[in-house]
């Protein structure tokens, strides 16, 4: 690979690079269209899959052609009059409500928390370190997944040489690259020492236990204990959580997904009186519109503000 591919590649996230693959083989292998590709045929497309694959989804499949046309010095054919119109006519036809993650709850935090830790002990106890390595790694995923409001991609990217602890305080978490940082700046994300769920003692016991001195934070264990060099797949992290849920005893675990960790810590702080900037300069939005899609309000009907305020009956 040439310096230039290196840096090509390295300007796009691995994430969006892997879904727009996949959205041109879907186009060309599983469709059967051709690149360079006319508006006509991209119009077929959408139609074709209309009934198969969300408007969002439908979306992405857009600029992952535009984009390879644009690399390839093609114009862009999803720019065509006739594409918006059918897009436009399928999300008429095909409306979608949003899904959202399940917010993870704090008693939910704290039944997987011990549970953690004690799996994590009572392994370490029999001696078997493939199975207590997971447990650590685990609980530390959870609890700084959790309290940081990181993203799936955000923990699976996260090295262990960007972690600097700041004893009696917290410790601070760089990211080379966050999801809307155009000018690749990176940020800075501190995560406070608690006195109970505490992810700055769970992420050290994990990385002390796994003698981990640089790299990826979160890992592969197989069940012998040996740890893969490269990080957790974004693919895998999902089914890991749901895994644990169940083997916790949580209700429900499939409605659960890495997104629930995020929207969890954004209720629990709004419930707990934090102002939306203050949560927004915690968790990392740069718009409240952001934010808010985020937030789960306890009394989601209104049903309380509505009742204290409903007039009296008289009583005759």
């Amino acid at each position: 690979m040439s310096d230039i591919d290196r840096f090509l590649q390295a300007a796009t996230r691995e994430n969006t690079r892997q879904s727009y693959q996949s959205a041109l083989r879907d186009f060309e292998v599983e469709w059967g269209g051709f690149l360079p590709a006319t508006p006509d045929s991209i119009a077929r497309y959408l139609a074709h899959r209309a009934d198969k694959h969300a408007v969002n989804t439908l979306r992405q499949r857009l600029a992952a052609l535009a984009k390879w046309h644009l690399d390839q010095g093609f114009p862009d054919p999803t720019k065509a009059p006739v594409v918006r119109q059918v897009l436009r006519g399928i999300q008429t036809l095909y409306p979608a409500q949003e899904k959202r993650a399940k917010p993870f709850q704090i008693d939910q935090l704290m039944l997987v928390d011990r549970w953690l830790t004690a799996s994590a002990d009572a392994a370490q106890a029999q001696g078997a370190l493939g199975a207590e390595l997971r447990y650590r790694r685990n609980k530390a995923l959870f609890l700084l997944g959790f309290w940081r409001g990181f993203r799936g991609d955000e923990l699976t990217r996260l090295q262990i040489e960007h972690v600097h602890t700041t004893p009696g305080e917290g410790m601070t978490c760089f990211l080379p690259r966050t999801k809307g940082d155009r000018q690749f700046k990176g940020g800075s994300f501190k995560v406070p020492l608690l006195s109970r769920l505490c992810p700055v003692t769970a992420y050290e016991e994990w990385v002390t236990a796994a003698a981990l001195p640089a790299g990826p934070a979160f890992r592969a264990i197989d069940r012998w204990g040996n740890i893969r060099p490269t990080g957790l797949n974004i693919d895998s992290l999902v089914p890991l959580l749901r895994t644990i849920l169940h083997d916790a005893g949580v209700d429900a675990p499939a409605l659960y997904s890495a997104h629930s960790l995020r929207r969890g810590f954004a209720s629990w702080a709004t419930a707990n009186g934090w102002d939306l900037k203050t949560l927004m300069e915690h968790v990392g939005w740069k718009n409240a519109q952001s934010a808010l899609r985020y937030i789960d309000r306890g009394d989601s009907f209104n049903r309380l503000r509505i009742e204290q305020n409903l007039p009296r009956l008289e009583v005759k």
